[in-house]
């Protein structure tokens, strides 16, 4: 007799799926028929980034986190060939999720989540069901002083010489810094997590282009803040705020600024850094489930 192992709700699965020509990698847990929910992933991280977070949820709902292209285990076209900016990654992301037969869902958005995400969003608001908003930028004041190169030399002048000057963000320490700094229980914080976005990210072919590409389009990113506010302030979506309050790129000003546009939002500013679900996990599961079951049509 062969032997199938069953699968539960809270098992996740690795899949992936052709979008545009292009391999975009999974993960999924869930079962179908419950609320959808989208995880978009941050810098320099992956899907890797939510491993813990999505078992803590599935049994509640139907969750799935994509890699964008050119991070985790999904395709890495040429930048020579393949626009690496947030309007495509957006794009490719959207029809990835309409590909799974996600209509209306929950959406998580980490750092460059929100630009992937409110991008998706602004353009049809009737997919978003609620939003977690777990640092990421979307106001001026919400930038720190490590942003300081990029906004003062790169976006400027895209010179080899400003593209050298910014180069350090993209060392490994750097990135172990981007985990830790902030962060009141670093022993919660796998080392896998930067060896993971370095050598399976960083370091694979034009891996430093394509970072570079982004880094230089973040710009873009900027110039719709404005666009991103209306929209949050004139549709008051259902929203709840994770804000690690010493992240190393976005300054606590930048969360309490979303409460301006959005003053029914529930709040929740944690001991944490950039990847509070690294250190603040059973606290952030707890919290979105409450919502979600308060909230809900």
């Amino acid at each position: 007799m062969t032997y199938k192992p069953s699968i539960s709700s809270a098992t996740v699965t690795y899949k992936t799926i052709s979008v545009d020509g292009l391999k975009i990698a999974f993960r999924e847990a869930g079962n179908t028929s419950n609320p959808k929910l989208v995880l978009l992933h941050g810098w320099p991280a992956s899907s890797h980034q939510y491993r813990n977070l999505i078992p803590a949820l599935a049994n509640r709902f139907h969750i799935i986190a994509p890699d964008y292209p050119g991070f985790g285990n999904s395709d890495t076209p040429d930048p020579s060939t393949f626009a690496y900016t947030f309007d495509k990654l957006a794009e490719v992301m959207e029809k990835f999720l309409e590909m799974q037969g996600f209509k209306r869902y929950g959406l998580f958005i980490q750092d460059y989540g929100g630009p992937v995400g409110f991008r998706i969003v602004t353009k049809n608001p009737n997919v978003l069901e609620w939003l977690i908003i777990q640092n990421t930028n979307a106001f001026e004041i919400g930038f720190s002083e490590a942003w300081g190169g990029l906004r003062n030399a790169l976006w400027k002048n895209r010179s080899p010489e400003n593209e050298t000057a910014v180069s350090g963000l993209l060392a490994l320490d750097t990135v172990k810094a981007v985990y830790l700094t902030g962060s009141t229980n670093p022993e919660l914080i796998s080392p896998d997590n930067w060896n993971s976005d370095y050598y399976v990210t960083l370091q694979r072919p034009h891996g430093q282009k394509i970072q570079m590409d982004l880094f230089y389009d973040y710009r873009t990113n900027v110039a719709l803040y404005p666009k991103w506010q209306t929209y949050l302030k004139e549709n008051q979506p259902k929203t709840i705020i994770f804000w690690g309050q010493d992240d190393i790129f976005f300054t606590r000003q930048g969360g309490e600024a979303y409460l301006d546009v959005l003053p029914k939002a529930e709040m929740h500013r944690l001991s944490a850094g950039h990847f509070a679900v690294e250190d603040c996990l059973p606290f952030i599961a707890e919290k979105m489930t409450a919502f979600y079951d308060k909230v809900r049509n």
